[in-house]
């Protein structure tokens, strides 16, 4: 069994309403890795999302984009899990984060919420918070009562441009995330211009 990644998550909300909005930068994640590797994924009703299987040299993994509103992303990802035996520790979470702001991400394991409410509902559901994260800096807008409208409105271009470096940067990290290796994964990620 490998030690690598062998579930990606990317959150976001379902709909074209939500398509451009900050929150969605875990959904702009798996459609990069997509459109870079030529996959389509499709609607999978029993993991409340939408489900393809990547292929990497000699490492595989399922990618995922719950269809439930972010709020419920733990419904989808523990599907899919408890279905395949993927234990937590094997699960990489791909998230919007306000606390980085644009064009800079962290890769972790484990850790708090910090308020997000789709990581609140992956670690209720999984019954622990020890899974991988991969977060996207998109910035804070600065007061609490303005975040539910920030992450629900799109950045500007310039913050955009920034989210798509980011996000281009850190797909390269691919083969490091499948194969197991998270140290060589973070050090290029946190070193990277």
């Amino acid at each position: 069994m490998s030690n690598g990644i062998q579930l990606l998550v990317g959150l976001g909300n379902p709909g074209t309403e939500y398509e451009d909005t900050r929150h969605n930068a875990g959904f702009w994640w798996i459609d990069e890795i997509c459109r870079i590797h030529g996959y389509t994924l499709s609607g999978e009703a029993k993991f409340f999302g939408r489900t393809g299987r990547l292929k990497l040299g000699p490492h595989e993994a399922w990618l995922l984009q719950p269809t439930t509103f972010m709020n419920a992303s733990g419904r989808a990802v523990a599907a899919l899990a408890r279905f395949y035996r993927i234990a937590p520790h094997n699960i990489l979470v791909i998230h919007d984060e306000l606390d980085l702001p644009p064009g800079n991400a962290k890769l972790k394991r484990g850790g708090g919420n910090g308020g997000h409410n789709g990581l609140k509902d992956i670690s209720a559901q999984l019954g622990t918070p020890d899974y991988w994260r991969l977060r996207l800096g998109i910035g804070h807008p600065g007061e609490k009562s303005a975040v539910v409208n920030y992450v629900l409105h799109a950045a500007s271009r310039e913050e955009n441009a920034l989210i798509a470096h980011t996000i281009a940067g850190s797909t390269d990290l691919l083969p490091q995330l499948l194969s197991g290796e998270f140290e060589a994964a973070m050090l290029k990620l946190h070193t990277r211009k």
